[in-house]
């Protein structure tokens, strides 16, 4: 899979924060609705596209040579953007060949080698302990039917494995990927690349392509990586001035203070319209109104110190297994040493009593933008009041 700068940074924060300020802008409804679509696995099959396309300009029979015909390109591609649908829509293998689209990018129940990948890789740098045995559960994975379709199912006996891997995805997210000081320099990072969008370089044509725009153009995309930190740094431009600032401050650990964090309970959403609960956004804009009332309510015990709504963030995270709204085990199938043709969910009481009943949990965290000492001390005592009268922690 072909990622943008920063991994899920690019398309998980930067191109909805692009689609805004091209809203801002009047950019039409279309090129809008082609980007609120745009995922990283469409522009990993354009690649691959592209990459086939000009093996054959060059030679006719490059895929004849390797064993591999059209049909294997479209399963290639199809394997990279994973399910679509539950009605079976593929045309690179026949239905029966069901189990092979389980392998890369598993939607049924995220157990793939996508992930197995990155568990062992991030583990392995950031020193954190995987307790998931990806090999020892390959020896037990074969092919049963289930429901008139092949799937990939596992022997019951692994189901405690198969949960070490679904903890390993959320121990990475909690102590990783969304720890408290990534998430608001992921958040630095976005509002930076969104101010560099359209002036990366000096005299840029008006015709080149932005940032934002590169996602629909496979050679622009591969040009985007990592490096954009640097360069951006290294620029002279008067226009990329407020991006270099932002990297600066990121570098030199000027950042946004964190406040405090509460964890958000189905008590405390059912408080909340439907509306406001249907998507994190809404979610965290009915926090952040919330929050800013208790602000201009409180009154600092430091007679010194003041304290402005606007000085502060409040972000909602989601921490989980990677199935929300389902139980990590709700699409695996397991079968037993007696009986290895058939496979299907495991029951309850197979499972350790030990597991958590809440496979998915949000986050609320509020940050000071304009932090001292005094006024985060002040913030903090806020908050413990906010948290309390909100959520009764």
């Amino acid at each position: 899979m072909r990622h943008g700068p920063l991994s899920h940074v690019f398309d998980g924060l930067f191109i909805p924060e692009a689609i805004k300020e091209k809203q801002l802008k009047g950019l039409s409804d279309n090129k809008i609705q082609e980007k609120k679509e745009w995922k990283h696995e469409q522009m990993s099959v354009q690649m691959f596209d592209d990459i086939v396309k000009r093996l054959k300009a060059e030679n006719e029979d490059v895929l004849k040579e390797h064993g591999l015909d059209d049909e294997d390109v479209i399963f290639i591609k199809e394997l990279i953007e994973g399910a679509k649908t539950s009605e079976w829509t593929y045309e690179g293998r026949d239905e029966d060949k069901s189990f092979l689209y389980e392998i890369v990018a598993n939607k049924q129940n995220n157990i793939d080698v996508d992930r197995w990948d990155y568990f062992a890789r991030d583990c392995h740098h950031l020193g954190i302990r995987n307790s998931f045995d990806h090999q020892r559960l390959l020896k037990f994975a074969r092919v049963c039917e289930v429901n008139e379709r092949n799937h990939i199912c596992f022997r019951d006996k692994e189901a405690d494995n198969v949960y070490d891997m679904f903890r390993t995805r959320y121990t990475l997210h909690r102590q990783a990927y969304q720890h408290k000081i990534c998430n608001i320099i992921e958040d630095m990072f976005t509002k930076a690349l969104i101010k560099a969008d359209r002036d990366l370089h000096k005299d840029k044509p008006e015709d080149m392509f932005t940032i934002s725009e590169a996602i629909h153009n496979a050679e622009e995309y591969t040009k985007l990586t990592d490096e954009i930190f640097g360069q951006i740094l290294s620029s002279t431009s008067d226009n990329l001035k407020e991006s270099r600032d932002i990297l600066n401050k990121i570098i030199n650990r000027e950042l946004p203070k964190f406040v405090g964090e509460a964890r958000l309970m189905e008590e405390n959403k059912s408080k909340m319209s439907p509306d406001q609960r249907s998507t994190k956004t809404k979610m965290q804009e009915k926090l952040t109104e919330t929050w800013k009332e208790a602000v201009k309510k409180y009154k600092p015990t430091d007679s010194a110190v003041s304290l402005k709504a606007d000085d502060f963030s409040v972000y909602v995270v989601d921490l989980g297994h990677g199935t929300k709204g389902k139980k990590p085990f709700d699409n695996i199938y397991f079968y037993s040493k007696w009986n290895n043709k058939e496979a299907s969910c495991i029951e309850k009481y197979q499972l350790s009593s030990f597991l958590p009943e809440t496979f998915t949990e949000e986050l609320v965290r509020v940050y000071c933008d304009k932090p001292n000492e005094n006024r985060v001390e002040e913030a903090d005592k806020c908050f413990k009041e906010w948290r309390k009268s909100n959520f009764g922690l």
